[in-house]
């Protein structure tokens, strides 16, 4: 089984906090964060499913190792697509541990992942885009995956989206890391009306090939699709089609792709 090792390191490399264990790994912060640090995650194992939590107040997932990982803690305007409580404070309790073999076979959301980040590398799903508005933490691509699917707002949290600053040719990938058997897509489009336009066709390319084109409507309610099973390692949604409606601004909140992990 898997040693873990959880540290928080500061801005000049050295170790505030650390806990080491085979299979599970328990870290309690007692301290304020300081700007410059971060989560650092070592794993003996590579390619292994994990249950993750880098705050209590964030939350956690079953995601993909492929390595070791860092995650800067984030300060200022990168914190607006977080809740206030995420990294607030001087307590804390982060958590990994090797995930069973009946929760990583179960049908689920796999797109789903809390601990998404810019530059996080080595964990999986990972969401990418060609463009976000302004450089802004509100308008990430990672937003699109984090679990929030409120969407009658625009800009800190919860309405955080992935915004494409009125780009045409704007897209949006999620990489699962390994292969998945999915089956469903389920889309939360941002639906803060009148500031907001929307989608009326988007495209869905996988990455076995193939591709479908998906009529939408004006909605704040979940976009439901469904179609024959396919062995996929990454999907991507282009080919945003705006209504012909005077606001510049559609945007998506959430992007959830099901199914299950191909052995």
């Amino acid at each position: 089984m898997a040693v873990f090792t959880l540290k928080i390191v500061d801005l000049n490399g050295n170790t505030k906090y650390e806990d080491s264990a085979e299979g599970m790994a328990n870290l309690v912060v007692t301290g304020e964060y300081e700007e410059g640090d971060r989560i650092e995650l070592e794993t003996s194992e590579h390619n292994i499913h994990v249950w993750l939590q880098l705050d209590d107040a964030l939350g956690k997932s079953l995601v993909y190792l492929t390595g070791n990982l860092q995650y800067t803690i984030p300060f200022g305007e990168k914190r607006s697509n977080i809740s206030p409580k995420v990294f607030s404070g001087s307590r804390h309790y982060l958590y990994v541990r090797a995930a069973l073999e009946e929760e990583i076979s179960q049908y689920r959301n796999q797109a789903l992942n809390v601990c998404d980040q810019h530059s996080m590398k080595n964990i999986y799903p990972h969401a990418s885009a060609n463009v976000e508005t302004r450089g802004e933490a509100v308008f990430f691509a990672q937003n699109a995956i984090d679990g929030v699917c409120e969407n009658r707002s625009h800009g800190r949290w919860p309405y955080q989206s992935w915004g494409i600053n009125r780009q045409d040719d704007a897209a949006i990938k999620v990489d699962f890391g390994r292969m998945i058997e999915a089956d469903k897509v389920i889309m939360f489009t941002r639906a803060d009306f009148p500031h907001d336009n929307w989608w009326t066709q988007v495209t869905l390319t996988f990455s076995d090939g193939s591709s479908i084109d998906w009529p939408l409507e004006k909605s704040r309610f979940a976009h439901v699709l469904t179609f024959e099973k396919k062995k996929i390692t990454w999907v991507e949604l282009s080919n945003l089609m705006k209504a012909d409606d005077p606001s510049p601004f559609p945007a998506l909140t959430q992007l959830e792709v099901y199914g299950t992990v191909v052995k």
